[in-house]
């Protein structure tokens, strides 16, 4: 097979956006990878609302020691928890989707930093866990971001 026949055949079982660049999500197994993809973001979303988060911004004690005991306090506790509220909120949010899941590795690459040095690396393979998908995330969604740049550029 030649390379032009390799290419068109290419090129036919993949879509064309109107940019003119080909997007490989058309077959089927593109299809699938992104669906698996947003199931992961979804399922992200829900920890970082519900396990991480609400215990912070409703100052549940297991939540708050570990911020006194860094000298944080609850004012840190309750930056942290809107910090992963709006994290997860923007996770499902496609325009925002790649700044969230950045915003959240940067969270918890602090997080693990805290484990390693304030907690004697108790838990500190939890944050190592949950930024593998959000890098994965802020990497496979990253077309989002000159469509947030482009958004944040207009003017009323």
């Amino acid at each position: 097979m030649s390379e032009t026949t390799a290419r068109t055949a290419t090129t036919a079982s993949a879509a064309v956006s109107p940019g003119g660049v080909v997007a490989e999500s058309a077959t089927p197994r593109g299809r699938r990878a992104r669906i698996a993809l947003r199931a992961v973001q979804v399922l992200l979303a829900l920890f970082f609302a519900t396990a991480s988060a609400l215990p912070k911004l409703i100052a549940h004690s297991t939540a708050l020691e570990p911020f006194e005991e860094m000298g944080w306090g609850s004012m840190g506790m309750y930056a942290i928890g809107l910090l992963e509220l709006a994290g997860a909120i923007g996770l499902l949010v496609p325009v925002l989707q790649s700044a969230a899941a950045t915003g959240l590795a940067a969270l918890m690459v602090g997080a693990f930093v805290t484990q390693i040095t304030v907690f004697d690396g108790e838990h500190a393979a939890t944050p190592l866990i949950l930024l593998i998908p959000l890098v994965l995330i802020a990497w496979a969604r990253r077309s989002h971001n000159a469509d947030l740049l482009t958004l944040l550029r207009r003017r009323p």
